[in-house]
């Protein structure tokens, strides 16, 4: 099976004439000048030059502004830049992102003859009520509109949402997560909003018209949001902002442009951890007679989520059931999947202390 890479071209704030309460590309991307078509070959270059896999699949990804609202010429330069990889096989596919109102059968034509695979649509909320507020310029119905003619043209569609704008609660995210599985994208970003510099939002911050979730909050509502894509089929792809040199803990960064909000430099592995937490909690709670010590035996690559950032679940299902966890690797597990066995009961733990 091949390993997939993503090549990520952050291109801030081009195309994109709107201004979102809570957004500054400019501060989320780390990155202030404009992209260049050397940029984008340098980029390739350097990512090319690291992978370690020589079977892999490689995406060349434009992120951060809307990039089908970039001069039709600019966009065309930058894919220009990407198809001599392609045609030498270095590159398998590019995926953009951008607003469900830039698009159009003209755009997605051109994108189609450039390569590009998938399109990724900044939605926010399905509430126009709440797109409205964060001064978002378009409705949910420019979202279906966009997705369904993204799908007719054979793209891979995917969407990003946000959990804690103003005046969202739970119940608006979680009705935005239903309204996004029937327009079947494939993939989705989920993005807890942070209080960033440079922004509208700070401004409600500052003058007490705006409280952010604490990071609890977030992983709580994500973690919600998570279970239906999971049951829907719809790969969750990345939750939370990326790390950068801006985008960090401004508890210990003092360049971070991040004022407040739920971040968090693990902030996925919260969230998979909480579930994790979630699947053992049932398989104790399902056994006829107390247990002492559970053995759990997954996946290497979900050891992390099962023992629990800083060892969280193993002390927490310690406090809670006074149960010990003991984790087994194997590759023949799914990731994603456990097993468990009751390695000692209660009764036997007492047994043993007679002796």
């Amino acid at each position: 099976m091949k390993k997939e890479y993503i090549i990520p071209i952050f291109v801030p704030h081009l195309g994109c004439k709107n201004d979102c309460s809570f957004c500054n590309q400019k501060s989320i991307s780390g990155q202030i000048k404009e992209v260049t078509p050397k940029d984008v070959k340098d980029t390739i270059d350097m990512y090319l030059s690291n992978f370690k896999d020589k079977e892999n699949y490689v995406e060349v990804a434009f992120f951060g502004g809307s990039f089908t609202g970039i001069p039709k010429e600019k966009q065309i330069e930058l894919l220009e830049a990407v198809q001599p990889y392609i045609k030498r096989k270095k590159v398998n596919s590019i995926r953009c992102s951008t607003r469900p109102d830039y698009i159009s059968k003209d755009i997605l034509k051109m994108l189609k003859k450039y390569h590009v695979k998938t399109i990724e649509l900044g939605v926010q909320s399905s509430n126009d009520y709440i797109l409205s507020k964060v001064k978002r310029g378009h409705t949910f119905e420019d979202v279906k509109k966009a997705s369904k003619l993204i799908r007719k043209y054979r793209f891979t569609l995917g969407h990003q949402m946000m959990v804690g704008l103003p005046e969202s609660t739970l119940l608006d995210e979680l009705n935005t997560a239903k309204d996004l599985a029937k327009l079947k994208p494939k993939i989705v970003r989920i993005y807890p909003v942070l209080v960033i510099k440079g922004t509208a939002l700070l401004e409600d911050y500052k003058n007490g018209e705006y409280e952010p979730l604490e990071v609890n909050q977030a992983v709580s509502r994500c973690k919600e949001l998570c279970y239906f894509f999971d049951k829907k089929k719809i790969t969750v792809i990345r939750i939370g902002l990326q790390s950068t040199d801006t985008i960090s803990d401004p508890n210990k960064n003092v360049a971070s442009e991040v004022v407040a909000g739920p971040y968090h430099e693990s902030f996925r592995q919260l969230v998979d951890t909480e579930m994790m937490y979630d699947v053992i909690s049932e398989k104790i709670k399902s056994y006829e007679n107390k247990v002492k010590e559970v053995e759990i035996i997954a996946n290497p690559q979900d050891v992390n989520n099962i023992v629990g950032y800083k060892r969280s679940n193993i002390e927490k299902i310690k406090e809670v059931y006074d149960v010990d966890i003991k984790v087994i690797q194997s590759n023949k597990m799914k990731k994603g999947r456990i097993k468990t066995k009751v390695a000692k009961r209660y009764k036997d733990f007492l047994d043993d202390d007679k002796k």
